[in-house]
Order: C-alpha cells, then structure tokens, then sequence
C-alpha cells in the first residue's frame, strides 16, 4: 500500500503554456541544469575528483567519465515524472512500494533525511573551503600569515622535484642550491612557528622531531578560516531569504562557468610543458578500465565516494524536479486532463528538459575532467596530497607550471567562485526538499504559503547549521569524501524508484525513444555496482 500521490498539477496555477520549438527558444528555457551543474563543480569536481586523481593517478580517467555519464538517464526519468505530473521528487520518492509508517513517510524518505545529515556535513566542508581561500588571501591573526608562508614553501618544494627531471645539469645544480636554501628557510620558520604557537598543545616530542617529522598540516592549525566562514555563512543566510529562483540561476552560473574556462585552458596548457605533458600511453592507461598502483583499497574507494558526488549525484537526482518546478516546466505543462493538447504540451516541455540535462552535462563533465586530469597530472606525480586544513592551498599547486605567479590568485578567484556556487545553490536545494519532506512526515501544511515561508526559513538556517559543523569538525575532504559516500549508498535506491516511475507511474505515451530506455537500464545497473561496491569497501575498511 503506497500513500496517495498528490492530483496532478493541484499545486500549480492553471498557466499554462505552449513549449518552444525553435533551438534558440528552447535554450531561453535553459536553467534548471544550470543550477544544479553550479552545485555539482564545487566539492565533488574542484575536492573530491582532484582527490581522486592526486591519489590514484590517471588511471581511473574511464571511472570518472562512466561516473558522469552514468547517472542523466536516472535523472531524465525522474525529472519526467514530475514535469508530467507537479509532483516533487520526495513526494514521488514517497509512493514507491517499500516500508513505511503511515502518514510518516517510507524507507526511501527516510534513508534521505540520512543522506540529508551527511550533506549537511559536506557543506560544512564546502564553507570551510570558501573560508580556507579568503583566509588565504588575507590571514586574520600572525598565526594564519606563518600558517599560510610554510604551506606555500612546503608546496614549492614538491614541485620542485619533479620540474627538475627534463632539466639540464647545470639547471640542476642551481634548482637544487635554490630547493635547499628554502627547505633551511622552511625549518627556521617550523621553529619559530612552533615556539610561538605550539605550548600547551600537548606534544611530547622535542622541537627538533617536530620541526624534521611534521608537515605543515600537522602544526598547530590557525583559526582564520573559521572566523572566514562566518560572514560567509551570514551573507549566504540573507542571500537566500531574500532572493529566488532567477538570483540563483544567474549568480550561479556564473560563477562557474569562468573558473571552469580557467581550467579547461590549463589543461591545454599542460601539454605544451615537457616536465608535466600527458603522453598517448597515460591517456590509454586512463581509459583502459584499469586500477591504480599501490594501495588499491584505498584509491578505489576514495574513486567511489568521488562517483557518488561527481555529475548528478544523489542528492542532485532528487534537488533537480525542484528547480524543473520553480522554472515553470510542469506549471506550463498544466494538470492532465486526458487531452491531445496537453499530450503535446507535455512532451514539448520534456523536450526541454532534455535539452536542459543534456547541456549541464556537458558543462560539468568538462568541468571534472579538467580538475582530475590536473590532479592527475601534476599532484599526483609531486606526490601532493590535498588534504585537511591546507586543501585549498595545495589546490593551488596545479595552476602553478602553467600559470606560473598568475596562478595563486587566479586560482583563488575561481575556487571562491566554484566553492561559494556550491554553498550558496545546495543550501537552496536543501531548503525546497526538506520542506517537502516535512510536508510527508505532516509537520509543514502542504498549502503553498505554508512551504513558502518554510523555505524561506530553512534557506536563513541550514548556512548557519553547515557552520557549525566546520567549527566542530574543520576537515573538508573528509566531510566531502562521506558525504559521497552515503549518496552512492542511496543511487540503487533511486535507479530502483527510476524504474518505477518509469513502468507503473508515468504515462506511456511520454515514455520516449528506445535508446532512453536502453540507456535507463544500463544506468540503473550501474548504479546499483557503484552503491553496492561502495557500500562493500567502507564495510571493508572500517573492518581493516
């Protein structure tokens, strides 16, 4: 027994509209895949696939390509269902046959509000991120500036090593002479980092263990990022309370479509730089369905969680319908009444839809490629790892043989732009799909005023929550990396209700070509591989 689905179209105002034809009239109807490409390149693409590719090299290419791929046929049928019908996708979600409490909702809504809690924590890695970057370009305390100074040295050296491969003896000698005077540069600052900020910090070993064994994210951390973070969040809360749909779309878009150019030409760039170029035989190694050297457990995990997050992940599965909703799909498409006209009417909408999916994949494929590939590229063979409190600055790393100076404060610029689109658009999301969660479990009315002034409360709170959880728990990467793995967990579970919706909820005359429908059940199985097998290695490891 499922609970009723809400009448088709009875929350939306009978205005109805006849869909566009031409191609430039239907790229003026662009806007829901747009958003959700802006929150999709922030943590997943600029943390989680560069990650991803410090750690396991060029070969898992093929994983993050099938990673993009895989998921827009689950998105289309879903995002069908609701631009036929008005129904958000939680209320959907909420028909789907499974356990359930009556007038509660049943185990898809709930697994969400799980899933929900971990986004909650991702995002507080993602402002913690924007925080790192303006702490960057303007430490707060003396702490943060030395914090700032060993981190950028400590990076130099690394790069350092592997610019001095293709270089001439002499070239060698000079590079070796100017890496020793800044490692002597770097213990004297290690020194007096750790006198001036270290007492009281617990430490047993002498200064001279800590000063040859610690790297500069095991020094005590400065607050700067976290005091960042505040005006952050606080802007973003007033952002939203009183903004909508069309400050969203445009500031998001924006923001990143220049940093995602930024990268896209310094990958081009790389190639044309012997000490960094990309041979034909890493490219086919990249594309030969093959596992990483090394640790494999963990290079095949951190790849997992990073699918789970990249392209249209979980939570943009389910965030999409929304903003198909707010743009004016399912309202011009209007209630069902069993017409030809509306059959027309509805399928000219889908059709816009798909022009909308079909282009923001495109934008955020290139996107992560770009991050993975300079990941690759350059921090995994320097052997820098983007970790902890100095993610955003070891970021920074992979601009640098191209960009040269340029690179750190072009960098910044486009990081603040990817990140902040990130915070700013998923906590927009966040607010529409808890809303109607809380519609399902009977706390907010389902009256439009009622979810309006919800939404509109949720978009002031849910900043300040993400907030909180960096102050508690200042690790970005690990935060976005858990994140990534609870939605990979949850992609099965929507493969499943595609597949419903499809066959049981979604009339057949709107079903489409064969080749969607192909393609819809090659995703789904590779949706339910992806969760499964990620499932399998975080029990494995937690094992280990």
């Amino acid at each position: 027994m499922t609970d009723k689905l809400p009448t088709a179209g009875e929350n939306l105002p009978p205005q109805t509209l006849s869909p566009p034809k031409s191609f430039f009239g239907i790229l003026s109807y662009l806007g829901p895949g747009l958003i959700i490409a802006a929150s999709i390149v922030g943590s997943g693409e600029l943390i989680a696939t560069t990650l991803t590719g410090a750690r396991g090299g060029l070969s898992l290419l093929w994983l993050i390509i099938l990673g993009c791929i895989v998921k827009v046929f689950a998105q289309i049928e879903i995002g069908r269902f609701t631009v036929s019908t008005g129904t958000p996708t939680l209320s959907a979600l909420n028909t789907v046959p499974g356990p359930r409490i009556p007038g509660r909702g049943n185990w898809l809504v709930w697994y969400w509000f799980f899933m929900w809690f971990c986004s909650i924590g991702q995002l507080g890695g993602i402002v913690g991120s924007v925080g790192q970057v303006l702490a960057i370009v303007k430490p707060l305390t003396s702490q943060g500036a030395d914090y700032k100074t060993i981190g950028n040295l400590e990076t130099q050296i690394k790069l350092a090593s592997v610019k001095s491969r293709s270089a001439s003896l002499q070239e060698k000698e000079a590079m070796a002479l100017k890496t020793k005077n800044i490692e002597q540069q770097l213990d004297r600052l290690k020194r007096d980092y750790l006198a001036k900020y270290a007492s009281g910090s617990g430490k047993s070993q002498s200064t001279e263990e800590l000063v040859t064994s610690m790297s500069v994210s095991g020094l005590p951390r400065p607050m700067d990022d976290r005091y960042w973070a505040v005006p952050v969040a606080i802007v973003t809360a007033a952002l939203l309370f009183y903004g909508g749909y069309s400050l969203v779309q445009s500031a998001s878009t924006a923001m990143v479509a220049i940093f995602t150019l930024v990268t896209l030409a310094t990958v081009i760039g790389l190639q044309s730089k012997p000490d960094w170029s990309i041979s034909a035989s890493e490219w086919l190694q990249g594309l030969s369905f093959g596992l990483p050297e090394g640790d494999k457990l963990k290079a095949l995990t951190t790849a997992l969680a990073t699918v789970g997050i990249i392209g249209v992940g979980a939570a943009e599965l389910i965030q999409y319908p929304y903003w198909c909703i707010e743009k004016g799909y399912a309202k011009h498409t209007g209630p069902d009444d069993g017409s030809s006209q509306w059959l027309e009417r509805a399928r000219g909408w889908l059709n816009v839809m798909h022009y909308d999916i079909w282009v923001s994949m495109l934008i955020y494929t290139l996107a992560t490629l770009g991050f993975f590939i300079l990941g690759a590229g350059i921090l995994h063979r320097s052997g820098i790892q983007p970790e902890e409190s100095k993610l955003i600055q070891t970021l920074s790393a992979m601009y640098e043989p191209v960009l040269g100076s340029w690179a750190p404060p072009i960098y910044l610029l486009g990081a603040f732009m990817v990140l902040y689109s990130t915070y700013y658009v998923a906590n927009a999301s966040h607010a529409r799909t808890f809303t109607d969660g809380l519609s399902i479990l009977n706390i907010v009315g389902k009256d439009q005023y009622a979810q309006d002034r919800m939404v509109k409360f949720l978009s002031a709170l849910f900043p300040m929550l993400c907030l909180m959880v960096y102050w508690v728990l200042p690790s970005p990467a690990w935060l976005v990396l858990i994140s990534g793995s609870a939605q990979a967990v949850m992609l099965p579970m929507l493969g499943f209700a595609a597949l419903y919706f499809r066959y049981y909820k979604t009339r057949r005359e709107l079903h489409g070509s064969k080749w969607i429908e192909i393609g819809l059940w090659i995703s789904v199985a590779l949706l339910f591989v992806i969760g499964l097998t990620n499932l399998y290695l975080e029990i494995a490891k937690f094992f280990k």
